[in-house]
């Protein structure tokens, strides 16, 4: 199975789905991670303010913000190759990256409580 690596920029937390004011695009992030997860998929998350050494100890990522600076993140690598950038990707590219058979249905997206007490992601 393959693994994808999703270089985020920098968040309150890991998942960005925090705080009052919870990013209902991060939240379906979160979801489809999770979803694709639980398929099976090999998913790692690096957050620029948390684990700024995940982006420098790895040459493309570095050299793509060099190239790009933080502003041009999220950044997704397939296998250690450049897959994505500038956006996260949707359960259909998460599904085919990872190897999940195409009759594996996609369940619908749910909402989240946002907030603190919010247990998304």
């Amino acid at each position: 199975m393959s693994t994808i690596q999703i270089y985020d920029p920098a968040m309150c937390c890991s998942t960005g789905v925090c705080g009052v004011e919870v990013d209902e695009a991060l939240v379906a992030v979160a979801a489809d991670i999770g979803w694709a997860t639980s398929q099976g998929a090999t998913i790692e998350r690096f957050n620029l303010a948390q684990e700024p050494l995940a982006f420098a100890m790895n040459e493309q990522v570095s050299a793509f913000l060099t190239r790009s600076g933080a502003e041009a993140l999220p950044l997704v690598l397939l296998n250690g190759e450049v897959a994505l950038a500038g956006r996260y990707p949707n359960r259909q590219e998460l599904a085919r990256w990872a190897g999940i058979p195409a009759g594996t249905p996609l369940p619908m997206k749910s909402g989240c409580c946002g907030g603190s007490t919010c247990s998304c992601g």
